[in-house]
């Protein structure tokens, strides 16, 4: 039923372009001078909705059309590495917004002092994971510290994780027996309770040591079902970063990701800049980064990708 809803919706969005085309032409027959503003910005529509849904149709993936995980971890630098976690989870949420995308919180732990050590967030829409597939890795701050008393300038690592939300995959068997569930009550800033009941649930998949957790959801049944659903997107990505350092190792360029090689860096001290270090993509308006203008930079990494993909 979902997939079936995803395809009405997206043949509602040809239909209403195929609308959108005739009308346009209906007007350039008209030939009226007075109308060829008017026509100007209605082509201009059309080829801004054309040229997304060309690049949507090059998202082809498994589950490129499907939901996401969006886990947040701080890196160290304490209070710095926090408070910019709580900035990234800030920026994906303001861009998930501006997306229409719908967002549910399913994990957080707050930080000592400030900000989050870490945060898993739901994030649904068409075409979700596609598009922040692109974001995975390490994110680097450069700025002028704010709780640093002499005013130096830090430099803060955040790693960002994003994981197919999977309903449920038959190429992943899960034994019972592997898993051990704790329950525990959620917690809030502060260490304030949520809940005064343990509704909270940890699962640790034992052969792999994998940990997912909720304590989002009322009842404990439900962050049960919901912790289970980020185990197996967790188990899914170990199981496709196997195939693809076996591929990679029998073709002779597998090499081990470290920590530190950051995919993007966002400078705001001595000077304002956002650059992927993997498409040389930059931009200025660092605010306007953090507030969620992501597109650009994730559309320049997708488009490199798939081309990549298209020669080989």
């Amino acid at each position: 039923m979902k997939t079936l809803a995803s395809l009405e919706e997206e043949i509602k969005g040809w239909t209403a372009l195929e609308g959108q085309l005739k009308d346009a032409l209906e007007l350039a027959e008209l030939g009226d001078d007075n109308l060829k503003e008017d026509l100007k910005k209605e082509v201009e529509s059309i080829q801004a909705e054309i040229e997304k849904r060309e690049f949507n149709a090059m998202l082809s993936g498994v589950y490129d059309r499907g939901d996401a995980l969006l886990a947040i971890h701080a890196g160290a630098g304490g209070n710095d590495a926090q408070d910019w976690a709580e900035m990234v989870q800030r920026m994906y949420l303001r861009w998930a917004e501006k997306r229409g995308y719908k967002t549910e919180t399913v994990d957080i732990t707050p930080g000592e002092e400030a900000g989050i050590k870490s945060t898993t967030i739901s994030i649904s829409g068409l075409f979700a994971y596609g598009y922040l597939r692109a974001e995975k890795g390490v994110h680097r701050l450069v700025r002028i510290s704010p709780f640093d008393s002499s005013s130096r300038r830090h430099t803060s690592f955040v790693q960002v994780e994003v994981l197919p939300q999977v309903e449920d995959d038959n190429s992943i068997k899960i034994n019972p027996n592997d898993l051990r569930i704790d329950t525990f009550r959620a917690a809030g800033a502060g260490g304030q309770s949520v809940q005064k009941n343990d509704t909270a649930v940890r699962i640790t998949h034992l052969p792999t040591g994998i940990v997912a957790s909720c304590q989002n959801e009322r009842s404990q049944i439900q962050n049960r079902e919901m912790a289970m659903r980020v185990l197996l997107a967790r188990l899914l990505e170990l199981k496709q970063q196997k195939r693809k350092e076996k591929i990679e190792e029998l073709r002779g360029e597998y090499q081990k990701a470290e920590w530190g090689s950051q995919i993007r860096s966002y400078v705001l001290h001595p000077y304002h800049l956002v650059k992927d270090h993997r498409t040389n993509f930059e931009k200025g308006n660092t605010e306007g980064v953090l507030d969620g203008d992501l597109d650009p930079f994730i559309e320049s990494y997708l488009r490199m990708t798939l081309g990549e993909q298209g020669k080989s």
